[in-house]
């Protein structure tokens, strides 16, 4: 026996309205309808759900008996409907990113302010990973998005190139260095350097800067983060060598920044998984993150 779902819902209003007039004035049906409808689920039950008395309507025992369960059932339904609906418009889910701790700290938070603005029902997670570990977990789709400096390497991920940014070094303002509106290796001949640690591509870049203009950097202390590099800049430590895109988050207003040449880019994209569709999420995510990097650095603390 397989019940039909209209002729339940048909059950239900009339048991909660009282009149077969009244549920299908709910259900948008004509009271004939609703009676042919509660009829054929009779017939498919096989016992009766209503006395008919001078055109009334008395639950039997059999009536009461089942009217409970199938309150529940589309109790449930609704709630899945709710659900469905929710789901469409961003008011659930949840959403697993990826990300540098130095962009996490800065422009990650000023994109996710907006995306969150927009969805404040959805769950965001950020985990910060080494690079080739992020990109595994994007790959595998472990996390639904993430944020990488290129270079990437990697077939199994797609890439969207959110922003392209200057190095450039950081220091105090009394620093007589500060004077030069751009500082190449030449400059600073001998001046303390706080620098990125040893072995990432952007650090090889700067090392070859120095190494192709003859030039032996003095290397006064190694970290692993841009704001770490900029706060220790700010201490009178040395000139901090990083990432324009990062260091704006964590100027200071006894710091400034000057270009560092020969040129050396950074550039950032959003990544997702290349062996499935990006989800809605994410790509509302993507979204927020384009519009805040076309206002770059005009956004930026």
């Amino acid at each position: 026996m397989k019940l039909n779902l209209r002729s339940l819902e048909a059950f239900r209003e009339t048991m909660l309205s009282g009149s077969a007039t009244a549920a299908a004035a709910r259900m948008g049906l004509t009271q004939p309808a609703v009676s042919r409808l509660i009829a054929q689920l009779e017939q498919d039950a096989g016992f009766e759900l209503f006395y008919r008395e001078k055109g009334r309507l008395t639950p039997t025992p059999e009536a009461l008996m089942l009217y409970e369960d199938v309150d529940l059932a589309f109790g449930g339904l609704e709630r899945i409907d709710t659900l469905v609906r929710d789901i469409a418009s961003f008011n659930a889910g949840a959403l697993r990113i990826v990300a540098p701790p130095s962009l996490s700290e800065g422009v990650l938070s000023s994109i996710l302010t907006r995306f969150l603005g927009r969805f404040p029902k959805v769950r965001v997670t950020i985990d910060s990973r080494s690079t080739e570990t992020a990109k595994m977990m994007v790959a595998n789709r472990t996390a639904d998005c993430g944020f990488a400096k290129l270079p990437l390497n990697r077939g199994d991920i797609s890439t969207e190139l959110l922003s392209s940014s200057e190095t450039v070094c950081v220091m105090l303002k009394d620093n007589p260095l500060a004077r030069h509106p751009v500082l190449t290796p030449e400059l600073l001949r001998d001046e303390p350097l706080v620098l990125l640690g040893y072995g990432t591509w952007s650090r090889r870049q700067i090392d070859d800067a120095f190494k192709a203009r003859g030039v032996r950097p003095d290397v006064k202390l190694e970290t692993h983060t841009v704001g770490s590099a900029c706060a220790f800049a700010g201490k009178g430590l040395g000139v901090a060598i990083v990432n324009e895109l990062m260091a704006r988050n964590f100027l200071r207003d006894d710091t400034v920044m000057r270009v560092f040449q020969p040129r050396i880019l950074h550039e950032y994209v959003f990544m997702t998984s290349a062996l499935a569709p990006m989800n809605r999420l994410a790509a509302a995510l993507l979204e927020d993150a384009k519009a805040y990097f076309a206002q770059w650095p005009a956004e930026a603390p």
